[in-house]
């Protein structure tokens, strides 16, 4: 029995398909969610700030201008998320995915990480803030079902 929809924000690395196998295995577990992400292009996302503010001719504040920008999408999203999943790939640095699970966290969101088990004394604060330690987004999609729908599928 599903108690409404839920909102699921999906946080994190933007170089693999993670996201699109979490939408899928939801769907195909026919569980009612909502999923909301970030821009996941990574040159607007970079770019946002100075594209629409203006240009900046030091990288830091045209940096600056960006991640301010990029946060209001990111908080407006989390505040109406139930669940806030964030992937931590190993080959690029996920800075903004780690605010985003403080930012979480600090809202009393609950939180799912996934992420190689490689790197998991790297991010040992950050799981510790977390619900659920995945390794896979089917493992995701698992909790989700259960979480949402009470059952334990396969």
């Amino acid at each position: 029995m599903t108690l409404n929809y839920w909102t699921v924000y999906l946080s994190g690395e933007i170089h693999t398909g993670w996201r699109e196998e979490i939408i899928s295995g939801a769907k195909s577990a026919s569980l009612d969610v909502k999923f909301l992400s970030p821009v996941t292009d990574h040159g607007s996302s970079d770019d946002c700030g100075a594209a629409i503010l203006g240009k900046e001719e030091k990288s830091f504040w045209h940096d600056n201008k960006g991640a301010k920008v990029n946060a209001i999408r990111t908080r407006t999203l989390i505040d109406r998320s139930d669940v806030v999943v964030v992937r931590f790939g190993d080959k690029y640095r996920q800075w903004n995915a780690a605010f985003d699970a403080g930012y979480a966290a600090a809202m009393g969101k609950s939180i799912i990480t996934i992420h190689d088990p490689s790197l998991g004394h790297a991010l040992k604060e950050v799981d510790g803030a977390a619900m659920a330690v995945a390794e896979t987004p089917n493992q995701v999609v698992r909790i989700l079902n259960y979480t949402i729908n009470g059952r334990l599928a396969g």
